[in-house]
């Protein structure tokens, strides 16, 4: 088989081992994913920087004992320092460039991967579709017409498009799980505290954003993170060490599972067919293997807990915009996008105690959660409203457009301080992911699974959110999922057409 087939119908496990047998070289692999990219990423807009020469000597040079040799990744391009690559998070500030690798790289490159390319992200990562000013728009390998998601979206884009058989992702309101449910793949939020974000930052977005990887399989997701986790001093906390390993985790079981799911919109905003028939595929793949299901209710999630975790973003966003402007010497301000500046400048005007209100808040009904669903091993829930939208389509328009221009041109951020406008404001900013906000604040871990597609071709992926520190029977849930649903011979029609 050509190489280049191979980077469609391998995933890295896979590939790994055929470099391990001698049957493919890391520089194979290496020039095939290049050469894949420079087919694909035209009609899909997912990079954001090329490293082929550095992967070239790396492939050269690596060791192909190593668990993934020679396999290449995409690194998100968004606070991810690597030694002399410039990094944009997706914006027209001025980009900065390191002198060091983050752990996160490093780990990866000590499991053997190979950065071929840095992928797209919208600006400083707050918008849950992948389109920026400085870089466009990423467009889904499934129908280009519609959004890969975000803002681990050109992650998504290059490995659903079979550029790559995984990419490095985050997540601080959805952002690994709702391009994994765009574009069908496997999207695991790891627990708080479970990979390090040494030696940049000790938390980011109070503990909110976390770190790993998209894939095609539960297999590469479990042994990813079983080499991206382990304690870090530097950390404010580290979560509770696996039993096993995930990779052990992730075999072939047979265990009987008690499992709840929560279909609801907490925000009470409409929630499309298709989702819901994402939900029943889910449900019914669950009780075919033999899981006791049942719905479930979650009262402690409404309104307001969206209202104080869009205030919590936004003054996080008004934190990296300060810092950014130290770095530059002056104000990055005339440089972001409109929405940005309107969130930045409203974090500006949140006072102290309001914040550590809103935290100590956001802490009760996080608890309260918690121990609502521990009996369960895993909770299924929606992670988008509807199937991926239409690119461009999140933007605003008509009184939103107005009334953002107003706030933004005439300094009105202060008006967000009313409740109405506030709220027309989260209905905007999570009108298609009323969910996966919730596991960013309780610091569970969730994983999104790629169970259904619609009749249009689209795929449209659930999550499952399991107990806090306990990714391995989430693990062993999707790989029981996965063997049943065979989701892993899925392919986009740009994979299957680079072949």
């Amino acid at each position: 088989m050509p190489v280049d087939q191979l980077l469609t119908t391998h995933d890295a496990t896979g590939l790994a081992e055929l470099v391990r047998n001698g049957d493919v070289s890391p520089s194979e692999l290496v020039e095939a994913s290049i050469a894949r990219i420079e087919q694909v990423n035209p009609k899909i807009n997912a990079v954001a920087a090329k490293l082929y020469d550095q992967a070239r000597r790396e492939a050269e040079n690596v060791d192909t004992s190593l668990p993934f040799a020679g396999v290449p990744i995409a690194i998100k391009d968004l606070m991810t320092a690597m030694n002399g690559v410039p990094v944009t998070n997706g914006s027209r500030m001025p980009e900065t460039v390191a002198d060091h690798d983050a752990l996160v790289v490093t780990r990866f490159r000590e499991m053997g991967f190979i950065p071929v390319v840095t992928s797209t992200s919208p600006e400083l990562g707050i918008r849950l579709v992948t389109e920026s000013a400085a870089f466009g728009i990423t467009r889904n390998p499934w129908n280009t017409e519609h959004t890969s998601g975000g803002s681990s979206g050109g992650s998504a884009s290059l490995v659903a498009s079979g550029a790559m058989p995984v990419a490095h992702a985050s997540d601080g309101g959805g952002s690994i799980r709702v391009p994994s449910a765009c574009c069908g793949l496997v999207g695991m939020k790891p627990s708080r505290g479970r990979v390090s974000f040494s030696p940049d930052a000790r938390e980011i977005w109070h503990g909110y954003v976390v770190q790993h990887a998209v894939s095609r399989s539960v297999r590469d997701s479990a042994a990813i993170l079983d080499g991206l986790s382990g304690f870090d001093r530097q950390m404010p906390y580290t979560a509770a060490p696996p039993r096993k390993s995930f990779a052990a985790a992730a075999a072939p079981s047979r265990r009987k599972m008690k499992i709840g799911y929560y279909r609801e919109s907490p925000l009470a905003l409409p929630i499309s067919p298709e989702t819901q028939a994402a939900m029943d595929s889910a449900i019914a793949l669950a009780r075919d293997l033999g899981h006791e299901v049942e719905e479930i209710g979650l009262p402690m999630i409404d309104r307001s807990f969206f209202l104080d975790f869009g205030r919590v973003i936004c003054a996080a966003i008004a934190s990296d915009v300060r810092f950014f402007s130290s770095e530059a010497g002056r104000s990055v301000e005339p440089q972001l996008e409109r929405s940005t500046r309107i969130v930045a400048r409203f974090g500006e005007i949140l006072s102290a105690g309001e914040l550590v209100s809103i935290l100590m808040r956001q802490n009760a009904v996080s608890l309260e959660l918690l121990q609502a669903t521990m009996q369960y091993d895993a909770v299924f829930m929606p992670v988008i409203s509807s199937a991926p939208v239409k690119s461009g389509s999140m933007d605003s328009t008509g009184t939103d457009l107005l009334l953002e221009q107003a706030v933004d041109a005439l300094r009105l951020t202060r008006l967000l301080k009313l409740e109405p406008l506030m709220n027309q404001f989260i209905d905007k900013a999570f009108s298609v992911t009323h969910w996966p906000a919730i596991q960013n604040v309780t610091g569970q871990p969730s994983v999104a699974l790629p169970v259904h597609v619609t009749a249009d071709g689209l795929p449209l992926g659930i999550q499952a959110a399991g107990r806090m520190g306990d990714e391995e029977t989430l693990f062993e849930l999707a790989a029981q999922m996965e063997a049943a649903s065979g989701w892993t011979e899925r392919h986009s029609p740009i994979a299957r057409s680079a072949n």
